[in-house]
């Protein structure tokens, strides 16, 4: 396995990071490496917000379900789904564009996680650590107000990085899903409840199967957090409709 597919398997989350911080150069090459991913017509339909201000960073924190380690993190990065610039670009030029629609938020939307992944993967390439902040998306107008971000803009994934400490390194990454229940050969096929027990089952560690998915529905699927961000997205998709 050679030096880059192992580091793939070797990343996990990281949430909390050494004081030492992340040099001005090592910060050029995570973002110069997110502007070098795979784009939608070479039109890089995101913008990234390097959040600096640590007023800001104390803010999202909150605002993003009240984790702490945001503001405590060297380098927050958020990057925003951009329908707005091409449509003024079409605009200034004299086009007469159609508004952008829920399709070009979906195009957008999949052209800035592009982007954060190639962050994630030049992050870890330094021995920086990284964790996708999804609440993001949640509470839509105090996240539009704190990044005064405009009609058409979207903030499709925050990421925090920073140096690992001991502790983070040491920890075990959690282990995915045996590649035969991910990978369908040819067409999507449903998964009978055996078969979805198999997929599970290195997840429910000592409990019952039962027992530990009706918790885990409970803390994630039906979480406050999570009706909170399906509200927020259907808020943002409000701009979107034709």
């Amino acid at each position: 396995m050679n030096e880059v597919l192992q580091q793939l398997f070797r990343r996990k989350s990281v949430r909390a990071y050494r004081e030492d911080p992340i040099t001005p150069e090592e910060k050029r090459l995570v973002l110069e490496a997110a502007c070098q991913a795979p784009t939608a017509g070479n039109q890089q339909l995101y913008t990234i917000l390097d959040i600096t201000s640590q007023p800001l960073k104390e803010a999202l924190a909150i605002t993003c379900d009240n984790q702490p380690f945001i503001a405590k993190a060297p380098l927050v990065l958020v990057f925003c789904a951009d329908c707005k610039k091409w449509y003024d670009a079409y605009q200034d030029a004299g086009c007469a564009p159609r508004a952008p629609g829920a399709g070009d938020l979906l195009l957008a939307v999949s052209d800035a996680v592009i982007a954060a992944q190639n962050a994630v993967v030049a992050a870890e390439s330094l021995g920086i650590g990284s964790c996708y902040i999804g609440d993001i998306m949640e509470r839509c107008q105090e996240q539009r107000r704190l990044l005064a971000l405009p009609p058409f803009v979207f903030p499709a994934a925050m990421l925090v990085f920073g140096r690992p400490t001991r502790q983070q390194q040491e920890r075990p990454k959690p282990r995915r899903c045996p590649l035969e229940h991910i990978v369908h050969p040819n067409t999507y096929r449903s998964m009978d409840g055996a078969e979805l027990r198999q997929m599970l089952d290195h997840q429910r560690g000592q409990r019952p199967y039962e027992e530990w998915l009706a918790a885990f529905c409970q803390r994630k699927y039906q979480s406050d957090f999570s009706r909170e961000m399906s509200r927020s997205v259907a808020e943002y998709l409000e701009q979107f409709r034709g």
